[in-house]
């Protein structure tokens, strides 16, 4: 069953599915879909063309659907769409996409965002990620599944973040980091890869090893970074995981690519 709180305003035209909860002093706009078994907890604001997915849950003082953050933003009916099982700290924040954009921002599913972590405008961000408490995404990034941004991050519009890649507390990402990789340090550099995390996942022990392996081929100091690209893709052809850094690394992208330290 469906409860609404006495102190909170859902306006007409919202579409609540199943079982879902609305605390108290909570907004819930015209234009705004909730899937089923979507929690509430109280003050929360969601506006604009925003679909937060089932049982997805949002504590209080989070702002969704909110006027992006752009100068050119005039008001169009862009959108927010929030996949199920997210999980919305206190005082976070997601914004629609935008008409220059590509119009909608998407955040994917089982998501944990933590207390005062910012997804800007027309970003797009994938399943299972953790943002820690402040990590700050400007408009147009990418941030690819089961990755990790530390506290008080921020990373630079237009920037792509690899699968399974960790961003450190208080980094600030102006480049792409590769899938896997571990950056630290204002300005980000490479440090390493991220073993902890792929443990966490349970990738298997061989691959870590490929990885490893590639990693050290593609960042030596031999030949130039082209052919050492065209070496691992030669090398590793047949490690999905060492692909996903080659495919990732060849992309067509407006940022320079996040490397170690000199």
């Amino acid at each position: 069953m469906t409860t609404i709180h006495a102190t909170a305003l859902v306006e007409d035209g919202a579409q609540l599915g199943e079982n879902v909860s609305i605390g108290p002093f909570c907004q819930v706009g015209a234009n705004v879909s909730l899937g089923d078994g979507v929690k509430l907890r109280s003050h929360v604001l969601i506006e604009g063309h925003t679909s937060l997915g089932a049982n997805s849950e949002v504590h209080a003082f989070a702002c969704l659907g909110g006027p992006p953050q752009h100068l050119g933003y005039q008001g169009e009916d862009t959108k927010l769409i929030i996949g199920d099982k997210t999980v919305i700290r206190e005082h976070v924040t997601m914004h629609p996409g935008t008409a220059q954009g590509r119009g909608e921002t998407r955040v994917g599913a089982n998501g944990f965002f933590m207390a005062g972590s910012h997804v800007a405008h027309d970003c797009i961000v994938g399943d299972h990620v953790v943002f820690a408490n402040g990590a700050t995404l400007g408009g147009h990034v990418t941030i690819e599944d089961y990755v990790f941004m530390g506290g008080l991050c921020a990373v630079h519009q237009f920037c792509r973040i690899g699968a399974y890649a960790f961003v450190g507390g208080m980094a600030g990402v102006p480049t792409d980091v590769i899938p896997y990789g571990s950056v630290f340090g204002n300005h980000a550099h490479l440090a390493g890869l991220n073993i902890v995390g792929m443990k966490r996942r349970g990738m298997a022990r061989a691959v870590i090893h490929e990885l490893r392996a590639a990693y050290r081929l593609l960042f030596a100091e031999e030949g130039t970074f082209q052919e050492r690209l065209a070496d691992v893709a030669e090398r590793f052809k047949d490690t999905g995981e060492v692909m996903r850094i080659v495919d990732f690394i060849r992309a067509d992208t407006s940022r320079p690519l996040c490397t170690p330290q000199d």
